[in-house]
């Protein structure tokens, strides 16, 4: 990657930006122009000839622009700081990206993404990421979309960008796939975009696409649904619209987003979407006959609403069958979702994740219980679907309490979580590929002797085994920028967290829980909570960079059989 010079722009002369690179390379560029006055243009020479020019008249936002290499070899992209402005550079070969990736070439100061040491979660390669989308095993590999701005580490208008894996652990970056339409991608002003959605596997190979078109002060609908596909699952089609309204008479607010599509128990393509009333929030249901889920989507009805906080919105829901094929009848399903702008009268916690368990039948949805996802409350907009080895989430590892307006904010994906029934509750713990992570063990004799136990760069897990459920104990580390413990005491399982002259923090806690077993996995920026294999689960984002750099235990005599401590890394 390259920077900026630290000169005044009037002195710069051109800057350039190298790289060796083979014939038929694809080069994808964001550029804009500095000022009204001066087209904004971006240069490729090959071995010091020629190759391609493009240009922008836009100075309101970057305008992505491909570049293909005819030849191969030395090749300089060359722009004057004084007229231009260089977002994101990347290059790819079409053939091998899903093994290869991208090779970044460039990145602006703006939307670089942070530096972290031994970081183990998934982040993207530049700018802001929220949302998981499309999350789902597809021509035999992972892939993860999520919702993305590529120019700064501030939400605006939204793209989709793309990684695969082979162990949900280890991800390759592919090139953005989803851009704003033309008409929201002119200006950097938060009107809409392509907002959140899901993928189903085409038959034969590729894949088809479902997300809302979000648009700002449209009428009468700003979200409606759209839907495309990727023969290559790489390059997507021109879109098309499949949803252009809410449902009449049901009083339902503007929100009307993030599809969901799966194939029901009855082998029909079924759709969730997330709205609110004055009462609460909504999840309608849809299905259509057409096998390829292309058209004819019909409005069902109401799947399920929530109405204890209030005229909060449903966002982000996701149906997965349990314990058995979706065909099954006898097969418990799980029901998340977000709900936006909810507050617990009890904790302070807002926007929390639902999980209610039950029936499905194609139609019609029966509770037989509920509980909260994450009692962090910072593993938001989760979304799973079932792998070859049972049901698998991951969610975005913060809350919108969080972004502010005016702080950057770079944010990460929460460890994926598998999902499973166990002795009458929903159990969301790891999957299994997270003890490939174990680097070096940490010798733990400190914190039985009440010592503080360094953890160097905090990227490390943490394993208590207590003589009996619920024994009492409490982790104080130590972060730059925040308090935290991890505790458990008569209450419940907690995460006491705060941060200098800030209000009165919420509660993150678990009432009641009495777990055995404690898992805890710290990266910077994040913990995360399995007590029990995930019965009780406390994602919660920590401000900054900077890992946690030491822990000290504090409990009696004999709660605590035995602690592990390792040092992880990818």
């Amino acid at each position: 990657m390259t920077s900026q010079a630290m000169t005044p722009s009037h002195e710069r002369g051109p800057e350039t930006i190298s790289a060796v690179l083979p014939a038929g390379a694809t080069i994808h560029a964001w550029i804009k122009a500095r000022h009204g006055g001066a087209v904004g243009r971006l240069a490729a020479h090959v071995d010091g000839d020629p190759a391609i020019t493009v240009e922008t008249s836009n100075r309101h936002e970057f305008e992505f622009r491909v570049l293909t290499l005819e030849s191969g070899g030395e090749t300089a992209f060359s722009y004057d700081p004084v007229t231009t402005q260089v977002s994101v550079l990347y290059a790819f070969l079409q053939p091998g990206v899903l093994e290869k990736g991208i090779r970044m070439l460039h990145v602006g100061s703006s939307n670089v993404a942070p530096e972290i040491s031994g970081g183990y979660h998934f982040r993207p390669p530049f700018g802001w990421m929220n949302d998981p989308n499309g999350f789902g095993r597809f021509g035999g590999r992972l892939h993860l979309f999520y919702q993305h701005y590529p120019h700064s580490l501030r939400w605006n208008n939204m793209h989709w960008g793309h990684a695969v894996s082979d162990d949900y652990l280890h991800w390759t970056h592919l090139p953005v796939f989803l851009p704003p339409s033309d008409e929201l991608a002119a200006r950097a002003d938060g009107r809409g975009g392509a907002f959140s959605g899901s993928a189903i596997a085409l038959d034969g190979a590729g894949i088809r696409i479902f997300f809302t078109e979000h648009m700002k002060g449209r009428e009468p609908e700003e979200q409606v649904q759209f839907t495309a596909i990727s023969h290559d699952l790489v390059n997507v089609e021109p879109a098309s619209l499949i949803l252009p309204a809410r449902p009449a008479g049901l009083g339902l607010t503007t929100d009307f987003r993030d599809p969901y599509v799966f194939m029901g128990p009855d082998d029909k393509w079924k759709m969730l979407l997330g709205t609110r009333d004055r009462e609460g929030g909504v999840i309608l249901l849809y299905e259509t006959d057409d096998p390829a889920a292309a058209t004819g989507w019909t409005f069902l009805g109401v799947l399920h609403r929530e109405n204890r906080f209030g005229m909060t919105a449903a966002e982000c829901p996701c149906l997965v069958p349990l314990d058995g094929p979706a065909n099954d009848p006898s097969t418990r399903w799980a029901l998340i979702f977000g709900l936006l702008t909810s507050r617990d009268p009890a904790t302070g916690r807002r926007n929390m994740t639902i999980a209610t368990v039950g029936r499905f039948d194609g139609r019609s949805f029966s509770v037989e219980f509920e509980q909260e996802l994450d009692f962090g409350t910072d593993a938001y907009a989760f979304q799973a679907f079932v792998d070859d080895s049972g049901p698998v989430g991951i969610a975005w590892l913060a809350n919108w309490t969080d972004v502010s307006k005016d702080i950057d904010m770079a944010t990460a994906m929460t460890l994926p979580r598998r999902l499973a029934l166990h002795e009458g509750a929903l159990i969301t713990p790891p999957v299994a590929g997270v003890e490939s992570l174990r680097h070096r063990r940490l010798d733990p004799q400190g914190l039985v002797d009440g010592q503080a136990v360094d953890l160097a760069n905090g990227a490390v897990e943490i394993l208590l085994t207590l003589k009996e459920p619920g024994k009492a104990f409490r982790l104080t580390f130590e972060h730059p920028q925040a308090a935290l413990e991890v505790l458990l005491n008569d209450d419940g399982l907690s995460i006491p967290f705060s941060v200098a002259n800030a209000k009165v923090s919420p509660r993150y806690i678990a009432a009641g829980a009495r777990p055995s077993t404690i898992r805890i996995f710290l990266d910077a920026g994040s913990i995360e909570v399995f007590a029990d294999d995930g019965r009780w689960t406390g994602t919660k984002r920590l401000p900054g960079f900077s890992g946690v750099s030491s822990v000290r235990l504090i409990a009696p005599e004999g709660n605590v059989l035995t602690i592990e401590i390792w040092q992880l890394s990818l």
